[in-house]
């Protein structure tokens, strides 16, 4: 959840500001909250099937 606060907060920052840092900055947080849920759920799935 917090990484999500983050990646809203750049994204929040961007708009604000217009810098093209916040914004790629807000994608690389939101790219590996995405890639470690989908792990953590994975390794939930996988545990269930076991």
């Amino acid at each position: 959840m917090l990484l999500l606060l983050a990646a809203g907060v750049c994204f929040a920052f961007y708009i604000g500001t217009g810098q093209a840092r916040y914004r790629t900055w807000g994608i690389v947080i939101l790219k590996w909250t995405v890639i470690a849920a989908l792990g953590f759920f994975g390794v939930l799935a996988l545990e269930r099937l076991l």
